[in-house]
């Protein structure tokens, strides 16, 4: 009897010691910190690009910043097409899409807008020698756009409403970055491109281009262009997602960092005015 109680004693202090010790791993796997997906097209300098195998930039390292030391998120960095990154936020692949996103209508119907994290005006590329500071200037000339773009929707804006000669506009793949439509310039391809004033010098300068900047005039578009902002579902993960990222970016801006990396990467301070 007191040999049976024994082998039940062992038996029951087994079972209690399983218990245990999987109690410690349920504990380990609620714990867990969530993943969060970037998505980005890893071609838009000096707000996001590679370096080997790293993600830089700008809206890279503003990320990197906002999640650093975070005890319930982590995160991923991932390079896409740039017209994947937004479907890819509708699908839930992706979390957060950064890469230089402006605001505009359309968009806002879909998704939800961060605040601002930093604010450059637009810039004309164009052959050395040439200065267009103005749409109207650009009547009758050729560029190239990635459709569903703020820079193809103020062309077209233009185009229709003007009585000059209309732009000539070619669409680009997704899968043309930047630098290769800079490169079409340099070849005679197309006469301009209209994009931001960071961008712009930043791959002129970086890429030895002999090619022409200048910064736009013209009043045009909303309050909010130039201003450029991270994106998300309006999902209720999106909205917890907004809510931690604003009040880092806020904390951020309040510490400096944000200045310090507009500093780094955009060669000045175009961060601290804004609101």
């Amino acid at each position: 009897m007191k040999k049976w109680l024994a082998v039940m004693g062992i038996l029951g202090l087994s079972v209690m010691t399983l218990a245990a010790c999987g109690n410690k791993g349920d504990s380990k796997v609620s714990g867990e910190k969530q993943t969060i997906t970037v998505a980005t097209d890893s071609d838009t300098a000096p707000f996001t690009f590679k370096k080997g195998d790293d993600f830089k930039g700008y809206d890279i390292d503003l990320v990197k910043a906002v999640f650093k030391d975070s005890d319930k998120y982590e995160v991923k960095f991932v390079t896409t097409p740039f017209d994947s990154i937004l479907t890819g936020v509708d699908s839930g692949r992706y979390q957060i899409a950064a890469n230089d996103f402006n605001y505009n209508e359309e968009r806002a119907q879909k998704y939800s807008f961060s605040d601002p994290i930093s604010r450059s005006n637009y810039a004309i590329i164009s052959a050395e020698g040439t200065k267009y500071t103005s749409l109207d200037d650009l009547s009758g000339k050729t560029t190239e756009v990635l459709p569903g773009t703020n820079y193809a929707q103020l062309l077209e804006n233009w185009n229709a409403n003007a009585d000059k000669t209309p732009i000539t506009i070619n669409y680009a793949s997704s899968s043309t970055g930047l630098s290769t439509r800079v490169q079409h310039i340099q070849e005679g391809k197309i006469d301009f491109i209209l994009y931001d004033a960071i961008s712009s010098e930043y791959i002129v300068k970086d890429q030895g281009y002999k090619l022409a900047v200048n910064k736009l005039k013209d009043d045009i578009g909303m309050k909010t262009d130039g201003l450029e902002y991270l994106i998300f579902s309006k999902n209720k993960q999106g909205k917890e997602l907004k809510t931690f990222v604003n009040k880092r970016i806020k904390e951020l801006k309040k510490d400096g960092t944000l200045a310090k990396l507009s500093k780094e990467y955009f060669g000045g301070d175009y961060v601290s005015d804004l609101k």
